[in-house]
């Protein structure tokens, strides 16, 4: 239960950020198309009170704080496993709770440099940060997939672990070309995407309604952790894949459809600008200078 209860706090956190940066960075866009530049994170737009303003970010910082305790207290959980207590376990929960700190570190850095004039730093610095920190997330879940003895939480993993890399390779992109739209659209997406998949990964491994059929959870495992789901025969465990493969396309889909409706309705919002500096003539313009031409007309007559 305390496991599903951790997934859930990370799915909605990482939705719910994911979903703010969709809809702050379309409307940053919208707003003005030529002087547009993607920003690591944006502050509340209607609030005067500087600490209001940024209360996105304290809420973020509080939700990566209480990660970081979670998987710190989980490295040493001391459930009975099939090996006996394993040192693996161990070292990959310590792995995923030193990135979590190091996403909390920066995200600070970006508060005290919004907040004070002690770390002027620029927003591609903190792109480049954010690359930086996707790819280490991306490293350490392939890294877990290729060691974890759970079938099912291998797959989960190295799914996480591409989902990483997307948004690793937008954050640097965004640090190379900050006018670039898409790729700061696309880094929206891939944190709901995470968030959906995390979520996603609580269902396939600890409720039971959600495994696939042929796998099954280790009486022996209380809070499932390492090994704590195991499929039977290898045509169980090759269709417990595919079933988890057709799933993150499904999510896939759905994310595509959340970008799309945010984009419409933020357009429908704020409302689309032109590009150029052309506005069209108003009518009573035209018809004052068809009267005059015709005026001039008769007089050198």
């Amino acid at each position: 239960m305390a496991g599903m209860i951790y997934q859930l706090l990370a799915s909605s956190t990482l939705l719910s950020l994911g979903l703010y940066h969709l809809i702050c960075s379309a409307g940053n866009f919208l707003k003005s198309p030529p002087s547009y530049a993607a920003k690591p994170f944006y502050p509340l737009p209607s609030s005067s009170n500087l600490r209001l303003k940024h209360l996105p970010l304290y809420l973020l910082l509080l939700c990566l704080f209480i990660a970081f305790l979670h998987q710190s207290f989980t490295s040493s959980d001391p459930d009975p496993l099939v090996k006996g207590r394993s040192p693996v376990y161990r070292f990959l929960t310590l792995n995923s709770a030193a990135v979590l700190f190091l996403f909390f570190l920066v995200s600070l850095s970006f508060l005290i440099s919004e907040t004070t004039s002690l770390l002027p730093f620029p927003p591609d610095l903190f792109f480049a940060f954010g690359s930086a920190l996707f790819f280490l997330h991306y490293s350490v879940s392939e890294s877990s997939a290729s060691v974890q003895t759970s079938d099912l939480q291998a797959k989960c993993d190295s799914v996480s672990a591409r989902v990483s890399a997307l948004a690793s390779a937008m954050c640097l992109i965004l640090a190379c070309h900050p006018k670039l739209f898409v790729a700061e659209l696309t880094l929206g997406a891939a944190i709901c995407l995470q968030g959906l998949w995390v979520l996603q990964t609580g269902l396939s491994l600890y409720v039971d309604a959600f495994i696939p059929e042929g796998c099954h959870k280790l009486l022996d495992v209380v809070t499932g952790v390492e090994g704590s789901t195991k499929c039977d025969l290898d045509e169980s465990r090759l269709r417990a894949v595919a079933i988890l493969d057709l799933v993150f396309v499904v999510h896939v889909m759905f994310v595509v459809i959340i970008v799309m409706a945010t984009y419409a309705l933020v357009a429908k919002t704020v409302g689309t600008r032109r590009l150029g500096s052309y506005e069209p003539l108003p009518a009573n313009s035209a018809d004052n200078n068809h009267i005059q031409m015709k005026a001039l007309t008769g007089n050198q007559a």
